[in-house]
C-alpha cells in the first residue's frame, strides 16, 4: 500500500506579519525584528535580520558570474515572543475586548494593546 503524504492542519498562532518580536532560543537568541512572512501550515515565520543565511547560485548562462545570496529563512513560532518597544520587554499574548465590543491582543505583562 502507498503512503500519502498527509498535510499539516494550519495552526493558530499568536503572531502575524508586521508584529515586533524578541527571539527566545536557539542561534539568533535576544535579536528583536519585525515579522515579514507567516506560514501557518507548518507554524513558521520570517523576521528581518534574523536567522540571516548565504547561498551560494551557480552562473546559469556563459558569461554570466556566479553570486552568493543572503536571506532571511524561516524560524519556529515557538521559537519567539512578542516584544513591547515602548517598556523594552518581551510578553505572552493575551485577548481582551474594547468599549465597542471588539476583541484585540494585548501583552498580558504590560497590558498593552497590539492591534
Amino acid at each position: 500500500m502507498a503512503k500519502t503524504k498527509k498535510t499539516p492542519i494550519r495552526q493558530r498562532m499568536h503572531v502575524r506579519k508586521g508584529d515586533t518580536i524578541q527571539v527566545i532560543s536557539g542561534r539568533d537568541k535576544g535579536k528583536v525584528g519585525e515579522i515579514t512572512a507567516v506560514n501557518p501550515k507548518t507554524s513558521q515565520v520570517t523576521i528581518e535580520g534574523v536567522n540571516v543565511r548565504t547561498k551560494h547560485v551557480k552562473p546559469r548562462q556563459e558569461g554570466e558570474s556566479g553570486q552568493i545570496i543572503t536571506f532571511e529563512a524561516p524560524i519556529h513560532s515557538s521559537n519567539v515572543m512578542l516584544y513591547s518597544t515602548k517598556e523594552k520587554t518581551v510578553s505572552r499574548v493575551g485577548y481582551t475586548y474594547t468599549e465597542d465590543g471588539r476583541k484585540v491582543r494585548m501583552l498580558r505583562k504590560t497590558g498593552e494593546i497590539i492591534d
